[in-house]
């Protein structure tokens, strides 16, 4: 009886250590001349920014291309597990990601990164046999 009580103590303690995670993408409008639109990435997950400065390449390294890619991949990988699956306890929201918005190199960068992020530090595999950066 003293090890079930232990073991239900330190069930629940990891049960309220997790915690579900948000991504979001705002359009920022801005008002000048031209009639331009900007977005951004906001990551609700407090440990990401500092893993993303010290572990990410520079946004050039790979093309604005290949980062829509995997974005259009992983965006639908997530927004399949929300529905239902298997992470559907960790994963928070949709991601509304329009594969035929053109988003820049900065924010699609950074959206790969949160991917690889969530696949390698959290240990939620989104697509089985992703990119190799890390």
């Amino acid at each position: 009886m003293k090890y079930f009580s232990i073991l239900a103590i330190v069930i629940l303690t990891i049960i309220a250590c997790t915690s579900k995670k948000e991504l979001t993408i705002q359009e920022n409008e801005e008002i000048n001349n031209e009639d331009s639109v900007s977005y951004e990435l906001i990551v609700l997950d407090p440990g990401f920014e500092s893993w993303f400065l010290s572990r990410s390449k520079p946004a050039n390294f790979h093309s604005q291309a290949y980062y829509e890619s995997w974005n259009q991949r992983y965006v639908n990988a997530w927004n399949y597990q929300r529905m239902g699956y298997r992470y559907s306890q960790l994963i928070y929201g949709n991601i509304d990601y329009d594969f035929n918005t053109n988003y820049g190199l900065e924010l699609n960068h950074k959206l790969f990164y949160y991917f690889i992020y969530v696949e390698n530090v959290l240990d939620i595999k989104l697509i089985p046999d992703g990119p190799k950066t890390y």
